[in-house]
């Protein structure tokens, strides 16, 4: 078996024969399979040949361990289970909105990762803060952090329907001059 390269650290990962591969990289805890990750082998035609007879042979090894109960789950039932919009399957056209996602996705400037499933969250809108915000002032400063008024940016995951707050840019540079200029 090749080794296997984690997409996202470039971390090539070794692993045990006996236990198989991994599903998640042990450096980064990013996934390595799944709907993110593509695997491209390169090589001469020979070589492309051979990979698929491999393939076709692996495949009718899998149905029969499948038939008999295999040890290791179908792709299909290792999909995140904390994918919330997996339950609305039946009522609506999840493709159709996969597709509204990715083009959203594709005009944000910013898509923060959901903490939780990992899919890139969707921004819903600017929340400003007025009143009922109390300011932390640490010693180290001579000011409080960050006074309001000010904006934060509210992201949707349309993968688990958490929400995410994240302060806005103009707000960004704000408390970062603020923490320049108030040091004692």
């Amino acid at each position: 078996m090749e080794p296997t390269v984690c997409p996202w650290c470039q971390t090539e990962i070794v692993w045990d024969e006996e236990i198989g591969p991994e599903e998640t990289c042990p450096h980064c805890a990013n996934e390595l399979k799944g709907y993110r990750t593509l695997n491209i082998a390169l090589g001469t035609e020979e070589e492309e040949a051979e990979l698929d007879e491999e393939v076709d042979i692996s495949d009718r090894d899998d149905e029969e361990e499948t038939a008999s109960g295999s040890f290791w789950p179908p792709e299909t039932e290792s999909l995140s289970s904390l994918r919330t919009i997996d339950k609305y399957g039946d009522d609506v056209d999840l493709y159709a909105f996969e597709e509204s996602v990715e083009k959203l996705l594709d005009e944000q400037e910013e898509a923060p990762e959901c903490v939780h499933c990992r899919e890139y969250m969707l921004l819903a809108g600017t929340q400003r803060v007025e009143e009922g915000f109390t300011p932390a002032t640490p010693a180290l400063v001579k000011g409080p952090l960050l006074k309001p008024p000010f904006d934060l940016h509210v992201y949707i995951c349309p993968g688990c329907f958490q929400v995410h707050t994240s302060l806005a840019e103009e707000d960004r540079l704000r408390l970062i001059r603020g923490l320049i200029d108030n040091q004692k």
